[in-house]
Formats: C-alpha cells, structure tokens, sequence
C-alpha cells in the first residue's frame, strides 16, 4: 500500500470507469466527496453501491454530470436520484456479480483501521459485498481511519491487497436510537410472542426491531444470525438473554455481515470475539440460515394484499429501497425446524392509510411471494397465513386491520372469492 494525497487517490479513477463504494456506516466520503469534486474532468463514471450513508453529491448537480448510478439497494440519501437504475437482486447473490465478472470493477473505494502489527487491517462493520469486490478489482483505494472499529470474521484485508491509502480521522456514521410509540411497543410485543426460547433471530435496525427485542428481557439462549443488527440487541447480551448456545450454524456467536447505530455499537463489536462479521454470501445463504434451529426472521413491508402478497421495496412503480436480503432469510426461517418467518409494521403508514390492501399499487413490486409468508403482525395482533387458502387469508389479514379499514376490505374481499 502506497500512502498518497486524497488527489493523488482520486486521481486513479478515469471518464468510463466503474466505482465501487463501501456502505452503510463505513461510507467512504472524504475519498467519495474529493471524487464527486472532479465532475468538471470527468464523464460517464458509472458508481455501483449498496446502503451508503452521508450527503451524496455526486447525485447532486452539478456533479452529477459526470456521474451515473448503477445501485443494488437503495437509501435514502440516493433516493430522489435512482429509480430504473436499480438492480433488483437478492443480497445471498451480489457477490456473483464480481467473482463471475458481470460487473468488472475498476477502482474500489473502502474505509480500514490503520494496518496492525501483522499487516493487517480491518473493513470495520461492514463486510456485506465489499470482500468479494476488493479481491476482484483492479485498484482498491483505503481511507484509512483510526476510528474504524477492527472487528472478527471475515472482514480483514492485508495492506499489501491495498494499492492505495489517504489517512483521515473522522468519526464514522451513526444512527441514534429513537423513542417508541405506542403503536411500536404493541407490535414489539405482538412479534415477542412468537418467539420462543433458544431462537436464533434476524432482525434489522429501526424502532419495530427495537420494540421486538424489549421485550424479549425474560427470553432465553436466544441466538443472533441476521444481515445486519443495531443497538437494540446490546442489553440482551448483556443480561443474558443472548447466548446463543442452541445455535447450530457457530454456536455461541453473532453472525452478521453488518452493523450501523451508536457509538456505544462500535465500541462493543471493537475487537469482541462473539461478533463475526461475514460476507453477505455467508450470512444470507439460505442454506446456512435453515440449520440454525428456531430460525426467526423478522422482517417489514410497505404493504401486503388480501392474498399474502409482500410489497416491501416500491412504492407503485417508485423504487424506494430494494430487494435485500428479506427473501434470503424468509426463505431460510421457513425451512428451518421450528423456524418462523414473521412480517411485522403497523396496520397504517404515516398519512393514515392502510399497509394491509385489496391489492398492490399499480406498479409495485412484489418483494417475497404470498406463498412464501406466515406470519403478519400488526398493532391489531398476529395473522398466521400458513396453510389458509386465499379467502381464510383475506379474513386473517382484515382481522389485524386498521378497525377504520376492515368494512372497506371486507366488501374487497367479497368481490375478489364471491365466485
């Protein structure tokens, strides 16, 4: 690794070149913003990304003129600027992309810890599809940053694998937790019902899984095998409640291929040997996920039709987040023994309309398959889907309706299986 400018590192990148970004908490801005300054000299610079966090300037005039986006999800500091060019693909298959060199990439851009004694340095919280991007591309360049947490796994890299590395201390992305409503604690304790002892859970980061996991203080050996995890999950290792000793699939430690929220979350995956961060190819294999018994996962939607079908990442025919990893672990919950694949979000979104609908909006995207979902869970209570045919569904799902919207899904539901 050759230590250089932050002119000199974007310099490597070319007009036509394509650009891989790191994501979530481990953005790389001080390299991506010192790039998006070079729009005047650049053109046709195409950027592949998962989750990222910070202001994006390159989707911003004027620098997008040299900049287009080619995205594998979708967050929300992207999201006025990628719609078609959004690349629906499951999280378990990304890797594939690069190992088979479907989308050969130029330049990568990561965020390390400073190389240890060993040579070593460490991709922090996020291993996700950034390993199998920086062993196939032809220049990997590091911001490298003494406030990266060096975490176990998978997600170390040899300086020598490095071409080229800018030193800048800056703290990295955070999410702050937020209060509860009313409404979130009933679902949280809705889902919490379902969860038996000894379950090894994927859950996210947002305040339902918050919510969830409050209530699962008097649990027991409950286990962690998720995409990603938040703070929520820390008071439960503390106390106990999270062992993982019933965990098939490394028992005993919480497997995820990363992780965004506070500080206080950096500080416990710092060099904490219970944390293994994996690549999304290994923690998203539905494969791996079904051998863990009691395999629960806990997952959301933008809104669900009267027959089960999940619409989690449109809004009609507007992209708002992507595909990720939700069929990954729907799948690997359902065909695990005594496994659980559990929908969870209140029975209305912000504007007071109803997430359970008579049918999809015009263009949206069915994310996980009627087929393929069991339980949903709303304020109202828990419909369990699995072996009801599509009218026992519509009555399951209306029954966890907004009380506002049942006459209205009622009278749908009638003229859909009248015949």
């Amino acid at each position: 690794m050759k230590i250089v400018s932050i002119t000199e590192a974007v310099s490597k990148v070319n007009s036509g070149n394509r650009v891989f970004f790191q994501g979530a908490a481990m953005t790389p801005n001080f390299l991506i913003d010192a790039l998006s300054d070079r729009y005047k000299e650049l053109k046709d610079v195409e950027i592949v990304q998962i989750h990222t966090e910070g202001k994006a300037k390159y989707t911003e005039e004027p620098y997008n003129k040299a900049f287009k986006i080619n995205s594998l999800f979708i967050a929300g500091n992207v999201r006025n600027a990628v719609n078609a060019d959004y690349m629906p693909i499951f999280l378990s298959e990304v890797h594939l992309l690069f190992r088979r060199n479907i989308l050969p990439v130029d330049v990568a851009f990561i965020q390390v810890s400073p190389p240890d004694q060993h040579g070593f340095c460490s991709l922090g919280t996020s291993v996700d599809i950034t390993l199998p991007v920086i062993q196939n591309s032809k220049i990997v360049i590091a911001q490298i940053n003494p406030k990266v947490p060096k975490t176990h796994g998978d997600g170390v890299i040899h300086f020598s694998k490095i071409d080229f590395g800018v030193e800048h201390e800056s703290e990295i992305h955070c999410v702050e937790k937020q209060n509860l409503s009313e409404i979130e604690k009933q679902i949280g304790a809705n889902v919490a019902g379902l969860i038996e002892d000894g379950a090894t859970l994927q859950i996210g980061i947002g305040n339902i899984p918050n919510a969830v996991l409050n209530n699962l203080k008097n649990h027991k050996r409950i286990g962690i095998h998720t995409e990603m995890f938040s703070d929520g999950i820390l008071p439960l290792v503390e106390s106990g409640v999270i062992t993982g000793e019933d965990k098939e699939v490394k028992t005993g430690k919480i497997v995820t291929c990363f992780a965004i929220g506070t500080k206080a979350l950096y500080d416990f995956v710092h060099e904490n040997p219970i944390v293994h961060f994996k690549e999304a190819a290994y923690t998203n294999d539905t494969a791996i996920i079904r051998r863990n018994p009691k395999a629960t996962a806990i997952n959301s939607a933008i809104e669900i039709d009267l027959t089960g079908q999940i619409c989690a990442d449109t809004i009609g025919n507007r992209q708002y987040s992507g595909v990720g990893g939700q069929m990954d672990f729907i799948r690997g919950a359902s065909l695990s023994e005594g496994g659980k694949p559990i929908f969870a979000m209140p029975s209305v979104t912000h504007n007071g309309i109803s997430k359970i609908t008579s049918f999809l909006k015009v263009g949206a995207g069915v994310t996980t398959t009627r087929a393929n979902v069991h339980y949903v869970v709303t304020e109202y209570g828990v419909a369990d889907l699995f072996g009801k045919n599509l009218r026992q569904r519509a009555s399951a799902l209306i029954n966890i309706a907004h009380p506002d919207f049942r006459e209205e899904l009622e009278r749908a539901a009638f003229n859909s299986f009248k015949r």
